[in-house]
């Protein structure tokens, strides 16, 4: 059965893990759960043993199907070794055999469920309970099983939570706040305490927290961090917003810090640190939309619907002649998403491009840039190299971020917003 909506984790242990191509890549191990402090336990992915016997994490991002004899995985995983943090529990070594009390009666932890409540967003569900009792035989202590029952999570959870040592309750309280209100409580601690909340955070959660943080902290708080995890949480960042860090940081730190992020990650960063930091190319991102204009307006929305991509890039598809990756070939033309939604799903997009979006070259200073955003009202430009290839696109936050006094996000932190509210009337 592909994508149950329910599972037992006892039934995965042992699973061989495919990945796109139909090769073993490991089996299963563990499954791996964030604790929240409202809520059920969120899993994060997977422990899975390679040949070798090294044991990585597969996030549930990159888990494709779920089937009773595999596993199936898409995408590039991270080979390093698994290292378990703070915040997180696994569910076969921790609870497992967990003694808890339901109904004044002591019952052990048999088997634990979890459903998927969004695609690839899975929750510990259900709890497999078997009732013992002890008795007394010949003087000894003597322990039998009862009959096993399942119940709900959230009739065990806050027994089990409570019991676990490995998470903290800080930990739990930001894993469902907003990468906005996770950075304030990170710049309210002290910094001993804040270097101890990051390294727990998960890579994904402390980059978006980053990217909100004023620079100072950025840098501080990054340099509190192992070397490695470092390049992790650079690797999740927006290229744009790891760039502008990078350059942020002492030359010889920054540059092992490339060195040890993923080579595709890192070649996006240094791709942008070639460009002045105030010109459309250093505040540009990497990653627009591109197709070519043989694409159909169903691929088009397809690619726009993506849950990672931000409101901005989501606005408008950038049509180039092959490749497509940037720097893409030659530049043709943007496709707004308006115009996606009013035409048929068969339809060609080269069709309807924009011909009147001229693109930014990459030399273009922030005054001209701010003019291109006035002029055609739009959140996101293109921008193009001296070839005409597509190399990235600014959108209208970065252009802010640029804008703002240097220490605005300071300001915000603080509460004294009132400079970001005053309105010059001459």
């Amino acid at each position: 059965m592909s994508n149950p909506s329910s599972v037992f984790i006892s039934r995965l242990q042992g699973l061989q893990v495919m990945d796109a191509s139909g090769d073993q890549v490991g089996k299963v191990r563990d499954v791996v759960v964030q604790a929240r402090l409202a809520g059920r336990p969120r899993v994060r992915g997977f422990v899975v043993e390679l040949f070798a016997r090294r044991r990585i994490f597969v996030p549930m991002t990159r888990v494709h199907a779920i089937d009773p004899t595999q596993v199936s995985i898409i995408g590039v995983i991270d080979t390093r070794r698994f290292i378990r943090r703070a915040s997180e529990i696994l569910v076969m070594d921790d609870l497992f055999d967990r003694a808890i009390t339901l109904d004044g009666k002591p019952s052990l932890i048999f088997d634990v469920a979890m459903s998927e409540v969004r695609s690839r967003d899975w929750e510990l569900s259900e709890v497999a309970l078997r009732e013992v009792t002890t008795t007394r035989r010949f003087g000894l202590p003597t322990t039998s099983k009862g009959p096993m029952t399942v119940e709900p999570w959230s009739l065990v959870g806050g027994q089990v939570m409570d019991a676990e040592q490995t998470t903290d309750t800080k930990l739990a309280q930001l894993a469902d706040m907003k990468p906005a209100d996770v950075a304030r409580e990170l710049y309210d601690m002290d910094p001993e305490r804040r270097a101890e909340v990051a390294s727990a955070l998960d890579d994904e959660q402390l980059a978006d927290a980053f990217q909100e943080l004023p620079e100072d902290e950025q840098v501080e708080l990054l340099q509190s961090l192992t070397i490695e995890r470092a390049a992790d949480v650079l690797e999740e960042m927006d290229p744009d917003d790891a760039a502008d860090l990078i350059n942020d940081l002492p030359s010889e730190f920054a540059e092992e810090l490339l060195d040890r992020m993923e080579p595709e990650e890192a070649a996006d960063v240094r791709s942008l640190l070639i460009y002045e930091e105030l010109t459309a190319g250093g505040m540009m991102t990497p990653e627009p939309v591109v197709l070519g204009a043989d694409n159909t307006v169903a691929e088009a929305l397809a690619r726009v619907r993506s849950e990672e991509l931000t409101p901005a890039l989501a606005s408008m598809v950038f049509v180039t002649r092959q490749p497509h990756d940037t720097p893409s070939g030659r530049y043709i033309g943007g496709v707004h998403v308006q115009r996606l939604l009013r035409e048929p799903p068969s339809l060609q997009i080269g069709q309807m491009i924009d011909s009147n979006l001229e693109p930014l070259l990459t030399s273009a200073d922030i005054s001209q840039v701010s003019r291109y955003f006035a002029t055609y009202n739009l959140v996101i430009a293109p921008v193009i190299n001296n070839n005409h290839q597509l190399v990235g696109a600014v959108t209208v936050d970065d252009l802010l971020d640029h804008m703002l006094p240097h220490d605005w996000r300071s300001d915000q932190m603080e509460g004294n917003e009132s400079d970001l509210r005053e309105v010059d009337h001459g």
